[in-house]
């Protein structure tokens, strides 16, 4: 009898696990059709409770404003980009594609954004620290290129922007601030 290769035994293995997985999912949702009820509970939402916390989010009004204002500093300055904002969690928020801004400074000014926020900190600040950990890179959705900037409450970050198209990562960044200052009016 002929052995099988390694990635012949592995890719095997994976859809023998997945027709097992199909199944066991197909027999509990065909017992799901009456689920008992839940018992009722509630968690008092006081400010004393030790269970629960309290974020600060930017609206979807104050980053549209932040978003517009970074595109109009690059405007005023001819550059091309690409403006987004990202939540506290890194999602998506706003974005903008300046005219002529290149297919490229889409998901580069995510990144940036997300890079941003992730770290509390200036991408261009985040890209000196690659020295010392040159694995930072390494972590999915990031870019440690100068053009984020995060947006603080109280010193916690609360958003990131990023821009992404200008020839240089100072200029994404100096774009990225005026989007936070826009912020702080």
């Amino acid at each position: 009898m002929k052995k099988l290769s390694l990635r012949a035994r592995v890719l095997t293995g994976a859809v023998a696990a997945a027709a097992l997985g199909a199944g066991t999912f197909g027999a509990m949702s065909a017992n799901a059709a009456a689920p008992a009820a839940a018992p009722a509970t509630t968690v008092n939402a006081d400010a004393s409770n030790k269970n629960l916390h309290q974020t600060t989010h930017l609206t979807i009004e104050a980053a549209t404003k932040a978003a517009q204002a970074t595109l109009d500093a690059a405007e005023q300055e001819n550059q091309r980009v690409t403006v987004a904002v990202v939540d506290r969690n890194g999602n998506t928020l706003v974005v903008l594609r300046g005219d002529g801004a290149g297919p490229q400074s889409y998901e580069s000014a995510q990144r940036k954004a997300f890079t941003a926020v992730s770290w509390n900190a200036p991408t261009s600040e985040l890209a000196k620290r690659l020295a010392q950990a040159p694995n930072l890179k390494d972590i999915p959705g990031t870019l440690f290129l100068g053009g984020g900037a995060p947006v603080q409450a109280k010193g916690a970050p609360v958003a990131g922007i990023g821009v992404a198209g200008a020839p240089s990562g100072d200029l994404d960044e100096k774009f990225a601030q005026a989007g936070v200052a826009a912020l702080n009016k």
